[in-house]
């Protein structure tokens, strides 16, 4: 196994578990505990985690993206459920805007069973997902392609976006807070949302469990009246706070 394979392998863990041990890691990859203790100082460099003792937990307010494959590969079974829900409430004929992120794409899939819609997006996989579908028609934001989410963003972007108008922004997010709201890790991911909100009638926002009481970097916005949040599970005390802000919570097992 390559040393880049093994570290991305190490991340997906690191997703699913929170945390490693170097000891483990040894014993998995049979290579030696200085071997792995590298491949963790690489990983802290570069942001994604905290050394501990005999190990290392994942950093979960890095400002940059954990590579697109892995996070395809977290809280899947959850992703496609709320893929399947959010897909529910499109209507056909439809327009609508869908970010880029590992649920966003997981949404296109399921998208591409309908007809009569229309989608922008700024995520070059969802442009590829739905390219050659004769029932959607497909409009690309344009801007600087960030390597890491494969996502279109910057001055570009917003431009075209501000020149629609739709009928829902199928939104996704690093983190969800009752207090804080929704936030982002990456402040031109989160400007390409507040975008997309502005020019819709209706948001969606599609959020698996782990996101709820997370905060991250950057503020993207507040859940408020005729909102809709897709998520497998919320905290309990939750459910009122959102009924009164006007919010629809949409539930949905990965079961």
């Amino acid at each position: 196994m390559l040393a880049i394979e093994r570290k991305n392998e190490i991340l997906s863990i690191l997703q699913k578990e929170q945390r490693v041990l170097v000891s483990e890691l040894s014993q998995r990859y049979n290579v030696t505990e200085e071997t792995i203790r590298r491949d963790l100082e690489k990983l802290e460099r570069e942001g994604f985690v905290k050394k501990t003792y005999g190990g290392a937990v994942l950093n979960k307010h890095i400002t940059m993206d954990m590579p697109l494959k892995i996070r395809e590969q977290t809280n899947r079974k959850e992703k496609q459920a709320i893929a399947r829900k959010v897909a529910s409430l499109v209507e056909e004929g439809d327009c609508m805007m869908l970010d880029s992120s590992s649920t966003s794409l997981m949404i296109a899939q399921e998208l591409k069973k309908k007809k009569k819609l229309t989608v922008i997006t700024n995520s070059v996989e969802v442009l590829i997902e739905l390219a050659g579908n004769d029932g959607i028609k497909v409009i690309s934001t344009g801007g600087n392609l960030r390597d890491s989410s494969l996502s279109l963003v910057g001055k570009s972007a917003l431009e075209v976006l501000s020149r629609y108008n739709v009928d829902k922004a199928i939104l996704s997010c690093k983190g969800i807070d009752i207090e804080k709201g929704i936030t982002d890790s990456n402040e031109m991911e989160a400007e390409v949302k507040i975008g997309m909100r502005r020019s819709a009638k209706q948001t969606v926002l599609a959020a698996d469990s782990s996101k709820m009481g997370e905060v991250f970097f950057v503020k993207v916005m507040n859940l408020k009246k005729g909102d809709i949040l897709v998520t497998d599970k919320i905290p309990e005390e939750w459910h009122k706070k959102l009924d009164e802000r006007g919010v629809r919570v949409v539930l949905c097992s990965a079961e």
